[in-house]
């Protein structure tokens, strides 16, 4: 049970910090979204709505203010101002799946 505990706060903790530099918003990680905000990391409770418009469903529906429809992947992250990235690396829009 003890190192159950200890790999699952090592792995909050990397997901955490690697997201902490780039501050707060959300990912999909193991098909589950979670939630990043001040440093910690939780799962999404809520749908949220990035200050660019777009609106991340808390399955990782993402309804872009254009209409555009897409479902995140995992390693896939949008911070608040809706920028989207895939394993730490900026998207384009052409490169995001649309379903």
């Amino acid at each position: 049970m003890n190192k159950y505990f200890l790999t699952l706060a090592a792995l909050m903790l990397s997901t955490s910090l690697a997201m902490a530099a780039d501050g707060d918003g959300v990912m999909m990680k193991d098909n589950k979204m979670m939630m990043m905000k001040d440093g910690k990391t939780m799962m999404m409770d809520k749908d949220m709505t990035m200050s660019n418009g777009d609106k991340v469903m808390m399955d990782g529906t993402v309804m872009m203010k254009d209409g555009k429809k897409m479902k995140m992947e995992n390693g896939m992250s949008m911070d608040m101002s809706g920028t989207m990235m895939k394993n730490n690396k900026m998207m384009n829009d052409d490169k995001m799946m649309k379903k």
